[in-house]
């Protein structure tokens, strides 16, 4: 039997052998893997190969039937909602179409997490600071190009614009691990684009661990080969001989709940498997 070892508080997440069935149906399938802080994995796969569900065990909101979930160096499977709490609270999640409140302003949105972690309101408490939690949305706000829309309502954006609104609400808390759902489903490109950009900011400037699940060919290689330039305030391809470019981000390719694919952007374009090319635009970026 293999022994298994508890991860170092350096994991973002580990799933050991992780097994979960919604009756009948494979939601997960023997998975197994480990991202480092700093680390990013995009996961591809067609619909209801298990990409949501990994990001939703990986946060303990379904807990599997077998194996175990470590979430930022803890043993998460077996936890109590009311364990998870503060945990969760370092980590930020970009829901699928955005997840915003359509009864809340913009500001109220991305106020959310904030104001919902103990941790953190009773350390502004303690200071004796009211003004935090509004500092931290106008500058979420401001790391997506969206600070005049503090007092709108989800419907007067775009799409494009609740989605930014999202990535906001997502990394308010500078989070040490955030999840992307399906962040460009339903965009036009150049607008899916812009919030590719913005991920890699999130994920250069601050060092976050990235998971993104996508079923574009285009998401993946951006993440993979581009890195954001604070000085240009641009996105820019990285030199080929750069090391983070195989090392920063993995790719997995999930089928019926099974992990069929993890390995390098190369590795992924030159595997011969019939399914991971699927996924595979040779006019991608």
């Amino acid at each position: 039997m293999t022994r298994l070892v508890t991860p170092q508080p350096s994991t973002a997440v580990r799933f050991d052998d992780v097994s979960l069935h919604f009756g009948d149906a494979p939601g997960l399938d023997h998975v197994s893997f480990e991202i480092r802080a700093g680390e990013a994995r995009v996961i591809y796969g067609a619909a209801g190969s298990g990409k949501s569900t990994l990001l939703k065990t990986a946060m303990g909101l379904v807990k599997p039937d077998s194996g175990r979930v470590f979430l930022l160096g803890e043993d998460i499977t077996h936890m109590k909602e009311r364990e998870l709490f503060d945990l969760r609270a370092r980590v930020g999640v970009l829901f699928q179409e955005g997840g915003l409140f359509d009864s809340l302003t913009i500001a109220e949105n991305v106020s959310y997490p904030l104001l919902n972690q103990r941790a953190l309101l009773e350390k502004f408490r303690a200071n004796g600071d009211g003004r935090v939690v509004e500092d931290r949305v106008r500058e979420a706000l401001r790391f997506v190009e969206l600070e005049a829309t503090l007092e709108k309502f989800p419907s007067e954006l775009s799409g494009g614009m609740r989605r930014r609104v999202g990535i906001a609400r997502a990394v308010v808390t500078e989070p040490d691990l955030v999840l992307y759902d399906s962040p460009t489903a339903g965009l036009d490109p150049i607008t899916a684009h812009t919030i590719i950009a913005l991920i890699l900011k999130e994920r250069d400037l601050r060092h976050a661990a990235t998971i993104m699940a996508t079923h574009r060919y285009q998401d993946g290689q951006l993440m993979a080969k581009f890195r954001y330039n604070p000085n240009s305030g641009e996105i820019e391809r990285w030199e080929p001989d750069d090391p983070r470019v195989q090392a920063g981000t993995k790719i997995f390719v999930m089928d019926r709940g099974r992990l069929t694919f993890e390995g390098t952007v190369s590795e992924f374009q030159a595997s011969p498997d019939p399914y991971v090319r699927k996924f595979l635009n040779p006019g991608g970026a």
